[in-house]
């Protein structure tokens, strides 16, 4: 991949390592189906603001419309409710964990999709490697709570729908993708909307912090996010996009540090390190210096 689509891959996992925080305080006042609802409901508002501002025609095809917001409900319904659910009853530090997961859950499915990439030795290697670096980045948090076995298979029906969902929107390059994320984020909420009702009541927000993490989860983390992936991800592929999945947990142990005063262990440097390495490998860089290297 080129320099250009690494730095917008770090930029939205930094961005994404964020949601950590605006998540923490939303769960404060609402429950997790309504965290979802807020984040696909603002989210979907945001890139309906962005199609009108830019003028983008609004596409008139019912069965376009179904498909999307189908694919709304696989890709962002259902994972941004699993991962909140189960960590009530799961360690924080094992949930990442798994969230890690899905660069190497997306190779395998990319790997057997129907016209999908098929990883190379070099690229499984490198997800492998991201996922120790994850994994030694969070270790620390590991002792931290009880880990039910329904939590942990939740959180891997999330990675699998992300993995899923990547593989499918590949089928949809044609469709402009200010549009893309619009329909697929409206579908997710007409879903994700009346669940949240009917499971938890009517929510209350009463603290200004609340309001201000619903909107910045919805409209940074969502509505920006996915305006810049539905540009990238056709031309970098399902695999080179889920590492974003290995920046995230850098970026919320940075944002930790700055913000909430947090230290930074030695463990969690070497699990820096390596996620890095295996950027490099999954990149292909590895492979090219290895060859230019005399026998």
């Amino acid at each position: 991949m080129s320099l250009r689509d690494w730095s917008w891959i770090i930029l939205l996992g930094a961005i994404w390592g964020c949601s950590f925080i605006f998540n923490a305080v939303l769960i404060r006042e609402i429950g997790p189906l309504w965290v979802t609802s807020f984040r696909v409901g603002i989210g979907a508002l945001g890139c309906w603001a962005v199609m009108f501002a830019l003028r983008k025609p609004v596409p008139r095809d019912p069965k376009l419309w179904l498909q999307l917001g189908l694919l709304g409900v696989v890709a962002y319904a259902i994972p941004f409710a699993l991962f909140p659910l189960a960590q009530a009853d799961l360690a924080s530090g094992v949930a990442a964990i798994i969230n890690a997961l899905t660069p190497m859950v997306t190779a395998i499915i990319s790997h057997f999709w129907i016209g999908g990439e098929k990883a190379s030795p070099t690229k499984f290697t490198g997800v492998a490697i991201g996922f120790v670096g994850a994994a030694i980045l969070v270790s620390p948090a590991l002792g931290e709570g009880d880990s039910h076995l329904w939590a942990v298979l939740a959180c891997l029906g999330a990675t699998l729908c992300y993995a899923i969902s990547l593989n499918i929107t590949r089928s949809f390059k044609h469709i402009e993708p200010t549009a893309f994320a619009a329909i697929a984020l409206t579908g997710a909420a007409v879903i994700a909307t009346p669940i949240a009702f009917f499971s938890e009541g009517v929510p209350v927000m009463t603290r200004p912090e609340t309001w201000g993490a619903a909107l910045a989860i919805g409209l940074l983390s969502t509505a920006f996010t996915f305006q810049i992936m539905y540009r990238i991800l056709p031309r970098v592929g399902a695999t080179n996009f889920a590492t974003t999945t290995f920046i995230a947990p850098i970026s919320a142990l940075i944002l930790g540090v700055t913000v909430l005063r947090e230290t930074v262990l030695p463990i969690q440097i070497l699990g820096m390190t390596i996620i890095f390495l295996g950027l490099l490998f999954i990149d292909g860089r590895i492979r090219k210096v290895w060859h230019r290297v005399p026998a």
